[in-house]
């Protein structure tokens, strides 16, 4: 690249993005009645969204079977030449079959047409070419005609490969949409992701108990509550009556607005210096749930209790950064 000056070579990147974005919004005029029939075709489908191509359209199907698999819409991806060894047999009448060809000719996909209508599914095609075989026997068409591609031979699929994507992408979340779908149902699909964390990952789950839990007797003396604190390296200590129910807190801050109130704080009564009826979290609450109580209550950390309000442990802001929740 030494013999290219830099602008030049920014100037041809400019040029490749500006001719895909022009392609990209092309397809707004397309968003016609075609459209909204072959995406009426797949939201009732009762089977599975099977996406079929080749070449460089069928691996933007193979993104597009993923992204509908991930947000609701079972899906799974077909290989066109694939498909007349054997796989036809994984195409079932109640399926929809999107059939992605920007010429809609390609020889692999004009073999597979009969034996989809005989098999009796339902077909989309995502085409070019609204004139081609394909489109004249697809039961809906997407027409993603573009005027340009992005290669200077006007050879390699560029321009055309990202507006099919694009109205891939455009499916996806119309279906998204219609079917509901919403963050708890992502997460559920995508438990070892970070959205999957935070929607799913419960308080009990990353709680402070045992040992790194202080949990107090209302008569304790503040210098005894104040080394049990430090012991479990925490930042306050749950307080109990003699029923063990939660009746209050002890924190930081309760320590230092009662040292300018008494001068003999160590051996006051926890129970009169306490915090009195702390805000609290389930065990079962969802963490992210959690993280909302700590932001609007502006405070670090929270009892955790059960259904007869005894705490189980302590939840502190550092535990849902730990979690990766925040």
């Amino acid at each position: 690249m030494n013999r290219f000056k830099p602008q030049e070579i920014l100037n041809w990147a400019r040029e490749v993005l500006e001719i895909e974005a022009e392609g990209i919004l092309g397809l707004k005029g397309n968003l016609n009645g075609d459209f909204l029939k072959a995406a009426g075709i797949m939201s009732v489908c009762k089977g599975k969204i099977v996406v079929i191509g080749m070449g460089k359209t069928g691996i933007i199907g193979q993104k597009f079977s993923a992204t509908l698999s991930s947000t609701g819409t079972s899906s799974f991806w077909l290989h066109a030449a694939e498909a007349v060894h054997g796989d036809l047999g994984r195409i079932e009448a109640e399926d929809v079959a999107v059939v992605l060809s920007y010429s809609g000719e390609t020889e692999e996909i004009k073999n597979l047409i009969p034996f989809i209508r005989q098999i009796g599914a339902k077909m989309v095609a995502i085409t070019g070419n609204t004139n081609s075989s394909l489109a004249r026997y697809a039961d809906g068409v997407i027409n993603v005609k573009i005027d340009k591609e992005a290669c200077p031979l006007g050879l390699a699929p560029t321009t055309s490969t990202t507006a099919t994507l694009a109205a891939c992408d455009c499916l996806s979340v119309i279906l998204q949409k219609v079917k509901g779908f919403k963050e708890k149902d992502f997460a559920f699909f995508h438990p070892r992701g970070s959205l999957g964390r935070k929607l799913l990952l419960k308080v009990k789950d990353i709680m402070r108990k045992g040992k790194f839990s202080s949990i107090v007797n209302e008569n304790t003396m503040v210098k005894e509550v104040l080394v049990k604190i430090t012991s479990a390296h925490a930042g306050a200590a749950s307080v109990v009556d003699k029923k063990g129910v939660l009746v209050g807190i002890f924190t930081d801050g309760d320590l230092r607005r009662n040292l300018e109130r008494h001068r003999n704080l160590l051996k006051k009564r926890i129970g009169d210096v306490m915090t009195k009826n702390p805000v609290v979290v389930r065990d079962y609450d969802l963490a992210s749930e959690a993280l909302k109580i700590l932001e609007t209550r502006k405070i670090d950390e929270v009892p955790v209790v059960d259904k007869d309000y005894k705490p189980l442990g302590m939840l502190d802001v550092q535990d849902l950064i730990a979690a990766g929740i925040i």
